[in-house]
């Protein structure tokens, strides 16, 4: 079993971290986070650190210590540093553009992508065929980057659709004459 909610949450300069009725909250330059702690787990703020206890020695207490200390040490860096991830599209006639509040991605299909942008994420296009999800949260810019790469999805022979910058796609041989 891991020991990762032992280590203390080190605060960076500029980040203020508060717990108040159960409810934990990090605030930094480029915004604010909360997290409603479960009531397994002790959380201390003291200096420019972040504790987590268990309450109990029961597994599920356990679990939540590591958990709630991982929670936190990504509230805290998404507020200081943000979170990021990078699209690349690939395929003929595959581009991508911000319109407004909207993502409009051609990928193909009889019609263009049209993608809603939530609150609190921000996506750009540097180039037509690149894709930049950013934000605060790590959860929402996975999810998001992870939505838009579902609409098509990279395929294995000529490596079309959409897919993360650093993602290995495994190519097959096509068929044989």
């Amino acid at each position: 079993m891991s020991r990762v909610g032992k280590y203390p949450v080190e605060i960076p300069a500029g980040v203020q971290v508060a717990i108040a009725g159960g409810i934990l909250s990090a605030k930094g330059k480029l915004g604010e986070l909360k997290l409603a702690l479960t009531d397994q787990v002790d959380a201390t703020v003291e200096g420019n650190r972040v504790s987590v206890a268990p309450r109990s020695k029961e597994s599920q207490s356990r679990m939540m210590w590591g958990t709630t200390r991982a929670l936190i040490q990504n509230m805290v860096k998404g507020v200081s540093d943000g979170y990021s991830k990078t699209l690349e599209i690939t395929g003929t006639g595959y581009r991508a553009a911000v319109q407004g509040p909207n993502l409009e991605i051609n990928l193909g299909f009889s019609h263009p992508v049209i993608y809603p942008v939530p609150a609190g994420i921000k996506i750009s296009c540097e180039r037509p065929t690149s894709i930049k999800v950013e934000g605060v949260d790590k959860r929402l810019v996975g999810q998001v980057a992870s939505e838009i790469r579902a609409f098509r999805p990279p395929e294995p022979y000529k490596g079309k659709g959409a897919r993360y910058s650093d993602e290995v796609i495994r190519r097959k041989e096509g068929k044989k004459k």
